[in-house]
Parts: structure tokens; C-alpha cells; sequence
């Protein structure tokens, strides 16, 4: 059986193989493992139809068991796990699918802490979940209750907007894309505090409409937003806001990997990156390595996924850390992707410099890359079949000594994932585009 878990909670198509009925097991499993009777959970979802019906069921679940939840509403992802980690609750779940589009879903567990689970205790929790009705019942009487948490939000902003007063952008007129999502209230507000302009696109959720054509993975109409307004930087959140990329002046996408380039690169000038080391997952480009390293600091790989780059950053004792989507861990403030406060920092570096973010960028090329995703009936298995292995090790020889080539199954959507980087950006395109076809060929 497939593992109910993957890099970032459990993902599905909303009420096809991702139902309700999971959602109640799940949250009879997180009260009666994590919460323990007479606990609390905190519960939030993004912007999609299916969150309600995600979090009703999550919320029947767990107060069968005897603990109360506490419904936070509509929030960010980093924005639960804030309020998870203060210390008043047993644990978190978010509904939320992130980058993914509406029909999907997904079901992240937090931690007393605020940090997403460990291997074991998902495992734990898996096993429990398939067998929830068997779990002890609560007489009546110890039932728990739905508590309406929606003014906690507040105390996220207050924290966040602490930080934006610290940043002079007075000078500058931003432009913020909400992706319809979890952000769409909260963050022009911080924002806003850091006497910026901002001019807001995408912010009117319809349950339908979040991630499509806008957010951080679809860049394209913020680009031109930047471009029409004359406006210095652009900002794209993703459906849950945990990730961020920027748009330069000219309408150019910074992405996650310059965006840590540019942090890094400015706490190694000021002697303030943790260890001089940057941890960044195995997609991340070889160009930010070469920067960083240059630069006298020191870059650590994690397999996909930023509780992998959290782990690291714990264990290295860096301080900055983050993935090329966008997901970008800054410990001082938090210990999860936060795309506002992702933003918040650039500014700081923006202002505190006096240059455009476009400068800064260059100071960390890339080299060309290719991502591909294509869907396959046997994405783990990929490595059986002789004619595709053999493919992706005649690549490698290809592209080296100064490329490399990535494949890999997602751990949250039924494809597999191709990355390809190289000097040449003809060869990197032609070996992604042959690779893909032929996985997608072999592995149907």
C-alpha cells in the first residue's frame, strides 16, 4: 500500500481518493496519539471549496475523542503553525494542497511545536488512522467542542507586523499577489506597514480560483502587473503563503534560489549566516552553490521537502535555509516556510542596500535548468526499468563534469519529476525533453 504521507501531509483530489472520511480518522488519530483527552487542537484551511468540508470533518473527528478544536478559519500555513507552536495546544492540522490547483486538497499535522512530524510518529499516526473506529470512545458527557478561533489570526499579524515596522519602504511601491489564497487578507496589511505602496492582484477567492494563473508557481500576470504599474518589486505567494518569489522592476522572476542567494550572500557580508552555511534541498541550483561558496559560505543538501531542510538546519545550526520553490526558513522568526515573511526580509535587504532587487539577483546566476513533471502509473519504480535508467545515466555522462541530472517520484502528486542542469542550455533542454517523453512512454 502506498504511504498515507508524503513530503508535506496527505494530498488528494478532494473527495475522490482524498474524502472526508479520511479527515474524521485522521483527526480521531492526532486527539487520541498527539492531543491526548481533555487536549485542543488548532485548525485552519486555505481558501478552497473543499476546506470547510475538510475541517467539519477533521473537527468530528477529533472532538468524538474528548478535545476541544479550536477553528482558526481562513489563514496562512506559517500563520497555524505560529499559533500551534505557542504552547496552548496539543497539536495542528492545516487543510491545505499549498501550490496545488482547487480540486485538490491536503491534510498537514504540526506538532506541540509547530513543526511538521517526524517519519516515525506519521507512521504511527497512519496505523491508527486505519483502524480509527477502533479507537477507545468518549461517553457524551466528555465530548469536545468546536471553539471559534478566528481573532487568533491577529496575534500572527501582530507578530509579523512588528517586523515590517522595521523596514523603511517608504520609497517603494510593490506589488503583491495574493494567488487567491490563505494570504489574501493578512498579508497587504503587514505589508502595508512598512510604509510601502501596494497594489494587491489576486486577492478575491472564490473557493475555485486559488493558484489558477497567479501565485508563486504562475508568475506571469504579477510580471506584468510590475510592469503596467512601474511599480520597484513584485511578490507572489502561493495558496497557502508559505512560499514567495519576487519579480524584479522590469517584470523578471526572481526565484527561490536567487531570493536565498540574495539573503545569504548579505549575512555572510555582515558576518550573520549561522555556521556561513545555506541549506537548500537537491533541486537547488548549482549556480546558487557556486555563488555561496564563493562567497566563503557553505551549502548543504536535503532531500525535497522543508521538513528535510528544517532537520538540517537544526543539525548544522544554520540559520537560513530553503528550496527553489520558494519555501524559504528564516529560524530567527520561524521554523517553516513563510512567504510574508520572506518578503519582509528581502525588503530589509532592499532597503537597507539602497539598490534594486535586480542588482542583488545578479549576484547569483544560474545555470540553466529544466524541471519536468509527468504523470506515470509506476513513478517509484522508475529505476526497474533498464531503458530509462540507462537514459538517465547516459545523461549524467553528458553532462558532466559541471551538470547533473535529477529523477525522482513526487511525494505529493502521482508523476515523476525530472530535473536537468547544465552549461548548455540547448543540451539541458534536449535531455529533459527526451527523458520525460520516455518515462512517460515506459512507465504508463
Amino acid at each position: 500500500m502506498t504511504r498515507l504521507f508524503g513530503t508535506d501531509g496527505i494530498r488528494g483530489v478532494a473527495n475522490g481518493d482524498l474524502r472526508p472520511s479520511l479527515a474524521t480518522a485522521l483527526g480521531r488519530a492526532v486527539a487520541y496519539r498527539i492531543a491526548g483527552s481533555g487536549g485542543a487542537l488548532v485548525v485552519g484551511r486555505d481558501t478552497r471549496r473543499s476546506g470547510d468540508m475538510f475541517t467539519a470533518a477533521i473537527i468530528a473527528g477529533a472532538t468524538s475523542m474528548g478535545v476541544d478544536v479550536h477553528d482558526a478559519g481562513v489563514l496562512p500555513t506559517p500563520a497555524l503553525a505560529f499559533l500551534a507552536g505557542r504552547g496552548a495546544f496539543g497539536a495542528g492540522i492545516m487543510v491545505s494542497a499549498s501550490h496545488n490547483p482547487a480540486h485538490d486538497n491536503g491534510l498537514k499535522v504540526l506538532d506541540p511545536g509547530g513543526l511538521k512530524l517526524d517519519d516515525d510518529l506519521e507512521d504511527e499516526l497512519e496505523a491508527l488512522v486505519l483502524r480509527a473506529e477502533e479507537l477507545p470512545g468518549i461517553e457524551a458527557g466528555g465530548i469536545g467542542r468546536r471553539v471559534d478561533a478566528s481573532p487568533l489570526v491577529a496575534d500572527y499579524a501582530a507578530a509579523r507586523t512588528a517586523l515590517a515596522k522595521a523596514v523603511d519602504a517608504s520609497q517603494l511601491h510593490i506589488v503583491l499577489d495574493a494567488a487567491n489564497g490563505a494570504a489574501f487578507r493578512v498579508a497587504p496589511e503587514i505589508l502595508r506597514a512598512t510604509g510601502a505602496r501596494v497594489t494587491v492582484i489576486h486577492d478575491a477567492p472564490d473557493g475555485d480560483n486559488i493558484n489558477r494563473g497567479c501565485g508563486a508557481t504562475d508568475a506571469v500576470s504579477l510580471c506584468e502587473a510590475v510592469r503596467v504599474h512601474r511599480a520597484d518589486i513584485g511578490f507572489a505567494l502561493d495558496g497557502d503563503a508559505d512560499r514567495c518569489v519576487a519579480v524584479d522592476s522590469a517584470g523578471h522572476v526572481v526565484d527561490g534560489d536567487q531570493v536565498l542567494g540574495v539573503l545569504a550572500l548579505e549575512r555572510l557580508g555582515r558576518g550573520a549566516l549561522d555556521q556561513r552555511s545555506l541549506v537548500v534541498s537537491v533541486l537547488s541550483n548549482g549556480g546558487l552553490a557556486n555563488a555561496v561558496e564563493s562567497a566563503g559560505g557553505r551549502l548543504v543538501r536535503t532531500p525535497v521537502g522543508d521538513k528535510h531542510i528544517l532537520a538540517a538546519m537544526l543539525i548544522s545550526g544554520a540559520g537560513l535555509g530553503g528550496e527553489k520553490s520558494g519555501h524559504v526558513i528564516i529560524r530567527e522568526h520561524a521554523t517553516s516556510g513563510d512567504g510574508v515573511l520572506t518578503a519582509l526580509e528581502l525588503l530589509r535587504v532592499i532597503t537597507a542596500a539602497a539598490v534594486r532587487i535586480e542588482e542583488l539577483a545578479q549576484a547569483v546566476p544560474l545555470l540553466p535548468q529544466q524541471q519536468r513533471a509527468v504523470r506515470v502509473g509506476h513513478r517509484d519504480q522508475w529505476e526497474a526499468d533498464t531503458m530509462l535508467a540507462q537514459a538517465v545515466a547516459d545523461a549524467a555522462t553528458r553532462l558532466a563534469p559541471h551538470g547533473r541530472i535529477l529523477v525522482r517520484p513526487s511525494g505529493t502528486e502521482p508523476v515523476l519529476r525530472v530535473m536537468v542542469e547544465g552549461e548548455d542550455a540547448a543540451l539541458v533542454t534536449e535531455i529533459a525533453d527526451a527523458v520525460t517523453a520516455l518515462a512517460g512512454e515506459r512507465l504508463h
